[in-house]
């Protein structure tokens, strides 16, 4: 079963209600088995437009990824940001086919 992925590109507009956030949003990630791959760090828009920070998060399935969306946990943790923040978010499955070469 391939693993998925949530991919965020985020601005944040009050620092202080994303802190909030941040610091509750973990413990749906624990629950669903959600790792960061990318949390922030430097980037470069290469093409199209960006947002200030850019999150990877791998879940060990597609709906592992959908229920952590959904969950109360995670749901609870976006309502304390309080508009501290746009996100653009995509959930997707993983690819586990032929890769370029083989």
């Amino acid at each position: 079963m391939p693993k998925a992925y949530w991919i965020g590109r985020v601005d944040v507009h009050d620092p202080d209600n994303y802190k909030n956030y941040a610091a509750a949003n973990g413990k749906a990630f624990a629950k669903f088995g959600g790792r960061f791959l990318v949390r922030g760090g430097a980037f470069e828009t290469a093409a199209g437009a960006a947002r200030q920070r850019n999150v990877v998060i791998e879940f060990p399935s597609y709906q592992a990824a959908r229920d952590c969306w959904a969950s109360e946990e995670y749901q609870a943790a976006r309502a304390l940001q309080k508009g501290g923040a746009e996100m653009d978010l995509v959930i997707i499955e993983g690819y586990e086919g032929p890769q370029p070469g083989e």
